[in-house]
């Protein structure tokens, strides 16, 4: 079709731009309140990025000549960023609803890896289906995180903690990339455990000198693009020692530091990745003050995952105090077969009642602050032009609903767009 433009979304009773100053991520006192514009319109161009957003009126005129490939009418509606899940375990065989039950009958993590279960039931299962199989069920996945209004996904290899396995992961992944409409960040997470027969520090030898080569190659060939790489920091997984050897040869070959610390145990985790120049850590429900100061010092995000903490009955990660300091908070589902949830409108709820933070924090976790976890923030993560037309139209008068209505974003979310181009309608 003709014109220079593809989408009109018109006379919106708010959009949430959540930046309008091109930061790079939200903290300290610029949370209090997000940019908001009421009676509002939204271009996006052919090339799926943001042309003009201001009162419609301004719009229809600057536009009134224009045609489109699509027009919205979003009179009584919202428009809000498409949202970011910051941390995700997406590819894997083996459901493991029956460890549910263990869990409520008191079993801790540590005791359900133990006795055979946990990743490693995981790990045995992923090493036996197919590629065609993997990719099969983490399209149905996404396909669910879509319709939760989630745009981009940080998606973690990490179920089979060998070379051929974790390259599989990998490669379906690549394949979704480059295949499917929603926004992936790729996480190598070979160190996620300690191979059944391996030590930690011969499990981080075999990643440094066989793993991370073989990453690196595959990258230079444009066979597989990684953009972050990630340990399990944590007592009996890997140590501080370990993580921070694979994190930097990590580091070296050019993939961004994104990893899991402090998570069971207090590990210094969060003041080795401020340390080593961390994009990202996940987790920190036993981060100490001084990694609290430490990762706000290095501007290094912390990334909450309110479902962990609800699911295993941790205690949950000090988001006011890290807020407080100044670290720059960001919200992921941490959706794997342990934490079974693709909605990050769930997430921010329950990191609004259970972590204490305030609805435009947990918005801003969930877009700006998750994009720039990810190291997208430039182009993902606002509505503000010259970024990606990602979004979200909800059918409700004030965004604040997305979070109120705790598992009801499925009758509020009208349509998912990335792109510009509507990837979910209702």
């Amino acid at each position: 079709m003709a014109g220079g433009h593809s989408l009109l979304l018109e006379n919106a009773q708010q959009v949430v731009l959540v930046c309008s100053r091109g930061e790079r991520f939200l903290a300290r006192d610029a949370l209090r309140s997000l940019a908001v514009l009421e009676g509002a319109s939204l271009v996006v161009g052919k090339d799926g990025f943001i042309k003009a957003i201001g009162p419609a009126d301004v719009i229809r005129r600057q536009f009134s000549g224009e045609t489109f490939e699509e027009i919205i009418d979003c009179s009584g509606k919202c428009i809000l960023p498409g949202l970011v899940d910051a941390h995700t375990h997406p590819v894997w065989a083996g459901e493991r609803v029956h460890e549910f039950a263990m869990k409520l009958a008191g079993a801790t993590y540590m005791e359900i890896h133990q006795a055979g279960g946990g990743i490693h039931f995981t790990v045995e299962r992923t090493r036996q289906a197919s590629e065609e199989e993997l990719f099969r069920s983490f399209q149905q996945r996404l396909q669910c995180m879509m319709k939760a209004g989630t745009t981009l996904v940080e998606c973690k290899s990490g179920y089979g903690l060998d070379l051929e396995t974790e390259l599989k992961m990998l490669r379906v992944i690549e394949r979704a990339r480059r295949e499917l409409d929603i926004g992936i960040s790729a996480t190598y997470c070979g160190a996620h455990s300690v191979p059944k027969g391996k030590t930690a520090t011969e499990a981080a030898d075999d990643i440094i000198n066989n793993h991370l080569p073989k990453l690196k190659e595959l990258g230079r060939n444009g066979e597989i693009h990684v953009d972050n790489i990630d340990v399990f920091c944590e007592k009996g997984v890997f140590d501080l020692d370990s993580t921070r050897r694979i994190l930097q040869h990590g580091k070296d070959i050019g993939l961004q530091i994104n990893f899991h610390g402090d998570e069971l145990h207090p590990m210094k985790a969060a003041e080795l990745g401020a340390e080593l120049g961390a994009q990202a850590i996940s987790h920190l429900e036993e981060v100490s003050d001084e990694g609290i100061v430490a990762m706000a010092t290095a501007r290094c995000s912390a990334v909450l995952l309110p479902t962990t903490a609800y699911m295993l009955r941790l205690k949950q990660p000090r988001a006011r105090k890290m807020l407080d300091e100044g670290v720059i908070v960001a919200l992921g589902s941490d959706f794997n077969p342990n934490a079974y949830c693709f909605s990050m409108p769930m997430v921010m709820h329950l990191a609004c009642v259970n972590m204490r933070m305030s609805m435009p924090e947990a918005l801003a976790a969930a877009t700006i602050n998750a994009a720039y976890a990810l190291g997208k923030s430039h182009t993902h993560g606002s509505l503000e032009v010259g970024k990606q037309g990602d979004l979200i139209i909800i059918n409700s008068s004030r965004w604040e609903h997305l979070i109120y209505q705790f598992g009801g974003h499925h009758e509020l979310i009208e349509y998912v767009i990335a792109k510009g181009k509507v990837i979910y309608k209702t």
